[in-house]
């Protein structure tokens, strides 16, 4: 019976193991498993600035295109530059690796600072007052030539963090705060 049970136990543990793993996103997951250089073109709609950068040499983060992305990602009405959670610019990779596509992403808004916050939530609903975004996590985007609906989609599946759906302001929020959705 011992044999059994034993038996029994390690079958239900590579089955529990088997379904996990097809519960992760896998090509998302893979994407960042595997040592390569990660690279984000952008577009500020705001500056008309461009940004071509490799973030990640495929073994550390590179501190200099971190610098320039903090400063492509700055509150541009007070033009204030404030360190951006990396984790935001792998889940952007992720979601360009996920809808097999190299266009830019149009970047609507990334940090902000408070007075600004609080500028945009006296003529928006839509504004939290304790934005991701205050707290250089979060930002408002779309990818040129792909749909709002597909973009929100693969957001969804990263599980990753908070993930807003605007299709009337034609921009998807992503975040590395907890995982939720609006």
């Amino acid at each position: 019976m011992d044999k059994f049970d034993s038996q029994r136990r390690k079958l239900l543990a590579l089955g529990g193991a088997a379904c996990g793993l097809a519960l992760l996103p896998g090509q998302a997951f893979a994407t960042l498993s595997t040592p390569r250089p990660r690279v984000l073109t952008l577009s500020n709609l705001h500056t008309g600035e461009t940004l071509k950068t490799e973030f990640f040499n495929g073994k550390s983060y590179d501190k200099d295109e971190l610098s320039r992305l903090n400063h492509f990602f700055r509150d541009y009405r007070a033009n204030k530059v404030k360190s951006i959670d990396p984790k935001l610019f792998d889940q952007l990779y992720r979601l360009q690796a996920m809808l097999e596509t190299r266009k830019p992403v149009q970047l609507i808004s990334g940090y902000r600072s408070l007075a600004t916050n609080n500028e945009l939530r006296s003529h928006s609903k839509g504004v939290a007052k304790h934005s991701y975004h205050t707290l250089g996590q979060a930002m408002d985007f779309h990818i040129e030539g792909v749909s709002l609906s597909n973009v929100r989609k693969a957001a969804l599946k990263m599980r990753a963090g908070g993930v807003g759906y605007y299709p009337s302001s034609d921009f998807v929020h992503i975040d590395t705060g907890p995982v939720r959705t609006w």
